[in-house]
């Protein structure tokens, strides 16, 4: 069963040594139906991305790590919470240090791939945010936030280097 509300409150915010807010997000993405994720990712894969409750762009999900989850459970749960999708989280894409459009501060942020197993009809900040599959290409024109769209471009990389190197070890077994 899925909690139908968000975490709320920093209590359990972890911090990092130098005094930063640590957040984790995730890039939601799937591959067309039919396509098995081809050469060209722009067409054959799609991410997630969100609107920020005030409206301004698009994002994917993040918020704060807290002492109670491991750093893979906070990333799942913001997914969760802001996308209403569930799935496998994978190996980190980096981290990056931004400023808050809110607050006067700087935060670490930690993004990981999901690739998305089920999205939900019904999610906590379902009436806060709209959440829309788009193209790579589109993420990466709507995204305000540079530190995201350099880690779109790191799962890219990630990605096009898999699938080249699954074909070139399935062409190589053929023989």
């Amino acid at each position: 069963m899925v909690c139908m509300v968000s975490r709320q409150g920093r209590q359990l915010q972890r911090y990092s040594k130098s005094g930063s807010r640590l957040v984790v997000g995730c890039i939601p993405y799937k591959y067309n139906p039919g396509d098995g994720g081809g050469e060209d990712l722009d067409r054959s894969m799609e991410v997630l991305v969100i609107s920020s409750p005030k409206g301004n762009g698009l994002l994917f999900p993040k918020g704060g790590w807290e002492t109670d989850e491991t750093i893979k459970e906070a990333a799942l749960r913001e997914a969760l919470e802001e996308a209403g999708v569930q799935g496998n989280v994978q190996r980190k894409l980096g981290k990056w240090k931004y400023k808050s459009r809110t607050y006067d501060a700087v935060h670490e942020g930690i993004m990981f791939p999901l690739n998305v197993t089920e999205e939900l009809g019904d999610w906590p900040e379902m009436h806060a945010r709209e959440r829309k599959w788009v193209t790579v290409a589109d993420a990466k024109e709507g995204c305000q936030h540079p530190w995201m769209k350099e880690a779109l471009d790191r799962l890219v990389k990630r990605l096009s280097n898999s699938s080249s190197s699954n074909n070139s070890n399935s062409t190589a077994s053929a023989f």
